[in-house]
């Protein structure tokens, strides 16, 4: 088998089955291309959706239930199910360009060192994009579109979870995602890609092509400026708890450059982005500290 498309979903039936499809329809031998869905214990239709298209397709879908809620436990799993010399990840919520597998494919068979492959993000957006998003933060809604056609992806950028690949053979070198980083349930705990690809980076190379473009669905609800500060501040918890920093002088700087935020926002108060910005600096900050204290300490 040449490659695995891993889904790793939860509570997302129809767009699960929409990712599904756009895999069926890819420009590469289907013969060479499974797909497995890993169902994070989804209390909606999910089974029955990937059942369907498993009954009308053959084995070439296969449905994995996994019932320990986590991204990434799910994405291990899958790891661990996967027959491709390739593992392709793709969001549940994202659909693939017909051309997807096979520009991944081209770009891994450059060279046996390139361990990682990510590709261009666009976004669909189901409301209009919010006019107040700093553009550096654009990023958050997993949008990426790094360079024109393939290139190396020097440190510290790296491609997102929502189109990412990796050759499975680097795994019998280093261990998979982290599990006490990826979201679980309702939280936004993040960051185990980077924390993998920043291993990986000790033996392979890091690749990225605007030619394996996928299209990222981002909900309505996505676009609150309460969705985006509750994100920034998971970001901060996140960094913490992979930096695993437990030291007072952590948790002084964070608090420092939280209240140093904190001063500045009479200054920007009728300036929206600068607002925005200084308000997204107390809440990582925050993230920061909560991470540090609350869940650095399990342990």
């Amino acid at each position: 088998m040449k490659v695995t498309v891993a889904i790793c979903t939860h509570n997302r039936a129809k767009d699960t089955g929409e990712a599904i499809e756009s895999i069926l329809t890819q420009n590469f031998d289907k013969k060479a291309i499974e797909i497995i869905v890993i169902d994070n214990r989804s209390t909606d239709h999910t089974a029955q959706v990937v059942n369907d298209l498993r009954r009308r397709h053959g084995p070439r879908v296969r449905y994995i239930l996994e019932n320990k809620l986590g991204l990434s436990v799910a994405r291990n799993r899958a790891i661990r199910e996967a027959n491709g010399e390739f593992i392709l990840f793709l969001d549940d919520d994202a659909l693939a360009s017909s051309h997807w597998v096979q520009h991944i494919v081209d770009v891994f068979e450059r060279d046996p060192v390139i361990g990682c492959v990510g590709g261009k993000i666009d976004p669909v957006w189901e409301a209009a994009e919010p006019d107040w998003i700093p553009e550096e933060y654009r990023s958050v809604f997993t949008i990426l579109d790094y360079s024109n056609g393939v290139k190396e992806m020097p440190s510290p950028s790296i491609p997102y979870g929502a189109n990412v690949a990796f050759r499975m053979s680097v795994f019998d070198h280093i261990k998979p995602f982290r599990e006490d980083l990826g979201r679980v349930g309702n939280n936004l705990l993040s960051s185990e890609e980077s924390e993998l690809i920043a291993r990986l980076r000790e033996k392979y190379k890091v690749y990225y092509t605007s030619y394996a473009s996928v299209r990222h669905k981002i909900a309505k609800e996505r676009t609150t400026k309460k969705w985006f500060l509750k994100r920034i501040f998971w970001q901060g918890v996140s960094d913490a708890v992979k930096r695993q920093d437990k030291s007072v002088a952590a948790v002084a700087k964070h608090t420092i450059r939280m209240m140093q935020a904190v001063g500045s926002l009479s200054f920007t108060i009728f300036q929206n982005k600068k607002f925005i910005r200084q308000i997204v600096k107390i809440c990582y900050r925050n993230g920061s500290l909560v991470g540090i204290l609350r869940y650095n300490g399990r342990g």
